[in-house]
């Protein structure tokens, strides 16, 4: 009986493993995709300049809808920051719950990316749960030649794109937690975000490879 629970359970992981990884894998390369996109578009995207001066980018790509009627979103993504030493961090995985308003640009997935400027949106982006708006400063992000200027003192800048809209939402009262399994399943292990971004010994897994290579640009 003990072994037929035990072929069970394997089978259920051989099943599931590989899914998950390659939903992880699929979440990654969107990412990538995400950053190219919002970030390559000269004066209509994320000023380069914020970028280059950010200390961690959160991604998150298709932030949707919970349900038509009911207020609140759902997403899943990564934080990356940059390394002591240059270049950018492994990722880790976080969620975003809530913050409705803003998020509506005409469709039912919306890109978002957060530009963290200081230490202080450092320490609440890894604090593991934080509300966007609470405790930190969150503006709009603005775009064109002047955006370093217009930017102010925000702690954390945000963006967004949905069906061929850019834009800065405010993404005021979402909720943004540590995403425990996704860094799991990424990583093989339970390990805590400020574990993966703020230490130089946890390298990417093989999987992340299109989105450091798209921050390896900035």
């Amino acid at each position: 009986m003990k072994f037929r629970c035990l072929a069970a359970a394997i089978t259920v992981f051989a099943l599931t493993a590989p899914a998950a990884l390659k939903a992880n894998d699929e979440r990654l390369k969107e990412a990538a995709a995400v950053l190219d996109d919002m970030a390559g578009k000269a004066d209509k995207g994320i000023p380069l300049d914020l970028i280059k001066s950010a200390k961690c980018l959160v991604i998150i790509p298709g932030v949707k809808k919970m349900a038509v009627g009911i207020g609140g979103e759902y997403g899943k993504g990564y934080i990356n920051c940059r390394k002591t030493g240059g270049g950018w961090s492994a990722p880790g995985g976080i969620s975003v719950k809530g913050g409705s308003a803003g998020l509506q640009l005409g469709g039912d997935s919306t890109d978002v990316v957060l530009v963290v400027r200081d230490e202080k949106g450092v320490e609440k982006l890894l604090s593991g749960k934080f509300t966007v708006g609470a405790d930190v400063g969150v503006s709009a992000g603005p775009v064109g030649a002047d955006a370093a200027t217009r930017a102010g003192k925000a702690d954390i800048l945000s963006y967004s794109h949905s069906k061929g809209a850019f834009a800065g939402i405010a993404l005021e009262g979402a909720s943004i937690t540590t995403d425990e399994d996704e860094n799991k399943e990424l990583y093989g292990k339970k390990i805590d975000n400020k574990d993966i971004v703020l230490k130089d010994a946890v390298q990417p897994p093989k999987g992340a490879a299109p989105l450091m290579t798209a921050l390896a640009k900035y």
